[in-house]
C-alpha cells in the first residue's frame, strides 16, 4: 500500500514538472497584450534598494496586461486611475512613492483592439496598492481574482479594498484560471500579505511570468533586494526563489512590472505576443 502511494506521488510530481517544463502546453491562450497604465518618476531609488542609491532619481512604468483566451479575456492589474489622464501635471506620490502621469486611458487602449470593458471576463490584481487597482471598477461585471489574504488585509482607515458588491473569487494559493494550465495565478506573498504573480504559457513566446511587485527592477531581481516597505522580507525572498525556480523549469521570461528599460523594449498594444 505504501509503495503504491509512493509511486502515485512520484507520478504526480513528474507530471507537474512536465507541465511547467512544456513551453508548447498552452491551450486556449493565444495573445498577450502589454498596456501602458502609467509613467512614473520617484526622487529616491533607495526606497526599493535599502542602503543603496540614496537620492538617486528613477523613472518607472506601470504596465497592465491583457490575456486573450478562447474562454474570454483576463486583465492583469489595472494601473493608476484613469482620472490621471485628464491631469497634465499628473498625480503626486505620497511618502516617496512615484508621481504618476497617464498618456492614454485604459479604456481608450482597449478600444484600439475593439475590446469593451464588458468583454473582460476576469480581472486579477497582483496586489492592492493604488497603482495596480486604480481601475478595477471600470469592469464591474468581471470576476475579481485576488488572494483572500489580500482582500481581507485591513486598510489604515478600516475600509474595504474593493467594493463589496464586486463579484470576487478569494483565492488561497495558486489558481488555474481557465482550467487548461495556460494561465496560472501563483501565490507570491511578501510585498503585501496576499501578493500574487501570473504565469502565461504562450504557443510561440513560451512561458512568461508577470511579476507584479514581487520584484520592482532588474537590478533588484539580480541582487535579491527587498524594499523596506514590504510587509515580510523572508516571504519576499522565498517568493523570488519560487519565481526563479519556475523560470529555470520552464526556460521562461520574467516581465518586471515597473522596470522602465524592459517595459520600453516590449511590444505594446495593439501589437501582442503569441
Amino acid at each position: 500500500m505504501k509503495t503504491g502511494k509512493m509511486v502515485g506521488a512520484l507520478v504526480a510530481a513528474t507530471a507537474l514538472c512536465a507541465f511547467w517544463a512544456a513551453p508548447g502546453a498552452a491551450q486556449g491562450v493565444d495573445r498577450l497584450y502589454v498596456l501602458q497604465c502609467g509613467q512614473g518618476h520617484a526622487g529616491d531609488l533607495s526606497r526599493w534598494t535599502p542602503g543603496l542609491n540614496v537620492g538617486t532619481p528613477v523613472d518607472v512604468v506601470d504596465n497592465c496586461y491583457l490575456v486573450h483566451h478562447a474562454q474570454g479575456y483576463l486583465l492583469w492589474d489595472t494601473g493608476i486611475t484613469e482620472a490621471a489622464a485628464a491631469k497634465p501635471e499628473g498625480i503626486a506620490g505620497q511618502n516617496g512613492a512615484p508621481d504618476w502621469k497617464l498618456a492614454k486611458t485604459q479604456t481608450a487602449q482597449l478600444a484600439e483592439i475593439d475590446v469593451k470593458p464588458s468583454d473582460i471576463k476576469y480581472v486579477a490584481v497582483s496586489h492592492t496598492h493604488p497603482d495596480h487597482i486604480g481601475n478595477v471598477e471600470l469592469f464591474p461585471q468581471a470576476m475579481l481574482l485576488v488572494q483572500k489574504a489580500e482582500y481581507e488585509w485591513p486598510t489604515p482607515f478600516g475600509a474595504g479594498r474593493f467594493k463589496p458588491e464586486h463579484p470576487v473569487t478569494k483565492l488561497e494559493g495558486d489558481h488555474d484560471v481557465f482550467g487548461d494550465g495556460s494561465v496560472t495565478i501563483i501565490s507570491t506573498p511578501g510585498h503585501t500579505p496576499g501578493h500574487q504573480s501570473l504565469v502565461v504559457k504562450l504557443p510561440k513566446t513560451g512561458t512568461v511570468v508577470l511579476s507584479g511587485d514581487a520584484v520592482h527592477f532588474t537590478g533588484s531581481w539580480e541582487n535579491r533586494r527587498v524594499p523596506a516597505g514590504n510587509v515580510d522580507k523572508e516571504k519576499t525572498l522565498a517568493s523570488m526563489q519560487r519565481i526563479a525556480d519556475l523560470l529555470a523549469q520552464t526556460h521562461g521570461q520574467l516581465w518586471i512590472n515597473h522596470d522602465k528599460p524592459q517595459g520600453d523594449a516590449q511590444k505594446h498594444l495593439p501589437q501582442y505576443y503569441d
